[in-house]
């Protein structure tokens, strides 16, 4: 991982389901988010995505393309155009900076009618295990602890 690094994209579809569920996951009981009609007499063509399921989304990108033991550290995000359903938003991202096992992403979501989503992740990456067959000495194995090892316990 080096600074200036891009993520490849991953495409999201925004179905009518999605845009609920999420609410409804993250508890927010607004009706633009699942009241079509409603939405529409507040001024939306339609319902639309929340911030909650957009930051899910952002962390979800990240932790596909790090891997399952990345730690998310910070997320920074910004919404601009709104998520409807049936457009797809499509994440980007740059790797800002990097120190030690920490890097920052700059991530972008765009849909059909511009800018949805843009911030930053501090991600953390866990420093992985030596390798089998690896050249690390461990040293000798630690002597029984007559304490908290059965009687026969393998060390």
């Amino acid at each position: 991982m080096r600074a200036g690094e891009k993520l490849p994209p991953l495409e999201i579809p925004v179905t009518r389901t999605l845009v609920v569920a999420g609410a409804i996951a993250s508890r927010d009981y607004q009706d633009v988010h699942h009241d079509a009609e409603l939405a529409r007499q507040k001024g939306s063509p339609d319902i639309f995505m929340n911030i909650l399921t957009t930051n899910g989304l952002v962390g979800r990108y990240i932790t596909d393309h790090f891997g399952p033991a990345a730690e998310l550290r910070k997320v920074a995000i910004r919404l601009g155009a709104p998520n409807y359903p049936g457009d797809t938003m499509v994440l980007t991202g740059t790797i800002e900076e990097v120190d030690g096992d920490t890097a920052t992403v700059r991530v972008v979501g765009d849909n059909g009618i511009g800018r949805h989503v843009t911030g930053t992740v501090t991600v953390a990456l866990p420093v992985s295990a030596p390798s089998a067959g690896s050249d690390l000495d461990l040293g000798p194995a630690p002597a029984p602890d007559p304490l908290n090892d059965p009687p026969g316990a393998a060390t």
